[in-house]
This record gives structure tokens, C-alpha cells and sequence, in this order.
């Protein structure tokens, strides 16, 4: 039995093969620094959600529509690659568990503080 699900398998895939199309072959002058994060495939195949983060946050809604206009260059392109009887469809979204992350870290740095100055105004 292999560890986890066809659709995570190619997920992974398409992840480094649309990455390596957004950098590479897309000649865009618009679109800036952009990292394809992850990519989420529905169970049956049909609909890939590609999560992108971009360098400068001021431009992720314009780097979405560049990328989601794009969208059906980067199938056919992956398409020549990936060897899946279909391609699905690509959805491009700005990746947000970045800054979750660090929400919950400064979250737990404000809690740390909290509990060290706690502790110091007991010993006192």
C-alpha cells in the first residue's frame, strides 16, 4: 500500500512541473518573483488548486489574474510532460498559510512573555 493518496502523488508532481513552467516559460514582464507553494487536487483528478506566495505582497492579486489567465497555457504545457489521460483544470491561489504561521508564532512569543513576566512579578 503506498503512504498517501494518488491525488497527493499528483499534486506533487504538477507542483514541481508547474513551477518549473512559471519560471521558465512564462514571458510575462509583469508578473515578479512567484513560488508555487503547493497544489491541491480534488479526488477525482479534475480540479487543481495551485497556491503561489509572491515577494512583494502588494502584488499577489495582479500576479493572480496574470497566472489565472495564463492557466490554460500552463495545462497544455504541463500536459506534454505529465503523462495523466487528463489534465485538470488549474485554479491559481495566494498561499496563506505563511502568514498563519507566523500569526501563531508571534501569538505564542506574546504568550511566552506573558508567562515570563508572570512568573517574575511571583518570584518578587
Amino acid at each position: 500500500m503506498l503512504p498517501y493518496k494518488r491525488s497527493q502523488r499528483v499534486g506533487d508532481l504538477l507542483r514541481q512541473e508547474i513551477s518549473e513552467i512559471v519560471l521558465s516559460r512564462i514571458k510575462d514582464p509583469r508578473l515578479g518573483f512567484v513560488t508555487v507553494t503547493d497544489v491541491e487536487l480534488s479526488d477525482d483528478l479534475k480540479t487543481a488548486h495551485v497556491f503561489i506566495s509572491v515577494l512583494k505582497k502588494g502584488e499577489i492579486s495582479k500576479t493572480l489574474k496574470i497566472l489565472n489567465t495564463a492557466a490554460g497555457f500552463i495545462r497544455h504545457e504541463a500536459a506534454k510532460n505529465v503523462k495523466l489521460r487528463q489534465i485538470p483544470n488549474i485554479v491559481f491561489a495566494e498561499d496563506k498559510s505563511l502568514a498563519y504561521g507566523m500569526k501563531i508564532d508571534g501569538l505564542l512569543k506574546n504568550i511566552e512573555k506573558d508567562e515570563r513576566e508572570r512568573m517574575k512579578n511571583e518570584t518578587s
